[in-house]
């Protein structure tokens, strides 16, 4: 099982969440060239009302209910959120030809608390670009599905204006069947948060595929 925060390992999974996901996230993403043209992918991460609660609850933060961080929270939960397992990769993936490329260390990794919801930002570099001719695929996915991200449009681009961001659905039905065979016709939607899943969650994500008029 994978989680998409470090801290949340030790969350409850609120009671009745038994289909598969169990977590959704909204996810915008931005393709950012910097002043050189580096390329970069800024991840927001946008949780819901419930999944605030339960951070709130099990970090211990925000207990008056005023859906205000003190400066002592603030600092509990960034210090969580930055620390990732050494085996997370983020949920991100960034391919070019079908081949995927190496990401760089994370950066500008922050979380805001406003309204009661959390919204979580971070930047990953993409150091080295195999064709400076070719597209760029991008995918935001969990590869045990625990988490199900829905990718807000339209996905974003800065630092260049001669680049297109378009999103090639994944095909739902497909990737449902695909589970339920490897469950042995058991249906996904029934496998509970502590059971085993393929890790097929590519299989749900979008593409956002990224052209260019010019070389990357």
């Amino acid at each position: 099982m994978r989680l998409i925060l470090p801290l949340l390992a030790a969350l409850t999974v609120p009671h009745g969440a038994t289909a598969h996901p169990h977590v959704f996230v909204e996810a915008q993403v931005t393709v950012v060239f910097d002043d050189g043209g580096a390329l970069g992918v800024k991840l927001d991460w946008f949780y819901d009302d419930l999944f605030s609660l339960l951070v709130t609850t099990d970090l211990g933060i925000d207990m008056d209910g005023d859906l205000q961080l003190t400066a002592a929270e603030q600092q509990l939960l960034d210090t969580q959120i930055t620390a990732w397992p050494p085996d997370y990769t983020g949920d991100l993936e960034v391919s070019q030809g079908g081949a995927v490329l190496a990401l760089g260390e994370k950066r500008d990794h922050r979380m805001t608390y406003a309204d009661g919801l959390f919204h979580e930002v971070h930047l990953r570099p993409v150091p080295q670009i195999a064709d400076p001719q070719a597209p760029i695929g991008i995918r935001v996915y969990d590869p045990s599905f625990y988490t199900a991200y829905d990718l807000r449009r339209p996905v974003l681009i800065e630092g260049r204006d001669d680049c297109t961001a378009e999103v090639v659905p994944a095909d739902i039905d497909a990737a449902y069947a695909l589970a339920e065979s490897l469950l042995d016709g058991q249906d996904p939607n029934a496998v509970g948060p502590d059971e085993y899943f393929p890790e097929i969650g590519d299989a749900f994500a979008d593409t956002i595929v990224v052209t260019c008029a010019g070389p990357l």
